[in-house]
């Protein structure tokens, strides 16, 4: 295929006309490795959040376990994540997530 577009270039070439090569016409071993590497690339762990500020960004009011109720002397939050998988990974990470140890890490009304 290549050798059919350089005598076509040639002849083109030879009537007077340039032609310049196309960058895109022919994609190279960097480009393709490039773009199959960002297709194969493992996603970021969902649970690993740096403190309670990144977390919330993410679960607004929290993740807690499924049963758990908010121990505090005010409203208590009802509207958290409710995953204990997901509590449990999180946790795993960072213990300093759920402070009072109410099962609802990082709480926020």
């Amino acid at each position: 295929m290549r050798g059919i577009a350089l005598v076509a270039a040639a002849g083109l070439v030879a009537a007077g006309l340039a032609v310049a090569p196309s960058a895109a016409a022919e994609p190279t071993a960097v480009t393709t490795s490039v773009r199959a590497a960002a297709v194969f690339e493992p996603a970021a762990a969902k649970y690993k959040f740096k403190n309670c500020t990144a977390l919330n960004k993410v679960y607004p009011h929290g993740v807690g376990k499924s049963g758990a109720k908010d121990k505090t002397s005010g409203t208590p939050v009802t509207n958290f994540r409710h995953s204990t998988s997901l509590y449990k990974k999180i946790i795993k990470y960072r213990k300093s997530h759920d402070r009072d140890k109410d099962g609802i890490a990082c709480e926020r009304a």
